[in-house]
């Protein structure tokens, strides 16, 4: 898998708003974006897994992911609305992430 090149022109009101948003989190601009495209793309691949499982195993609902879950939280267009730290190590919370409970949690 390489890298390629992706150049855009956006608005300055907009780039503004991500120089700000990827600071809170400790990142710059293109990490920032490229995480929120990640979990876009993950996001729009569970959906349809969700849905095919569901066509697959009938299970009485003809509805959509998004008629039975909901629409997912954005802070943006196609921005999430909550993103971990940049430098949170794993199994750690970044600092100022809502606390969770971890996967192994009382687990021997």
């Amino acid at each position: 898998m390489g890298t390629s090149v992706l150049s855009l022109r956006i608005d300055g009101e907009l780039l503004d708003r991500l120089r700000h948003h990827a600071g809170i989190r400790g990142m710059n601009v293109q990490d920032y974006v490229i995480r929120a495209l990640v979990r876009n793309d993950f996001d729009e691949r569970f959906k349809a897994a969700v849905e095919e499982t569901q066509r697959f195993y009938g299970d009485g609902e003809s509805g959509t992911y998004e008629e039975t879950y909901g629409q997912p939280e954005t802070a943006g267009p196609g921005l999430p609305s909550r993103s971990p730290g940049r430098h949170a190590a794993p199994g750690r919370h970044a600092a100022g992430a809502p606390s969770q409970v971890s996967p192994s949690a009382g687990i021997r």
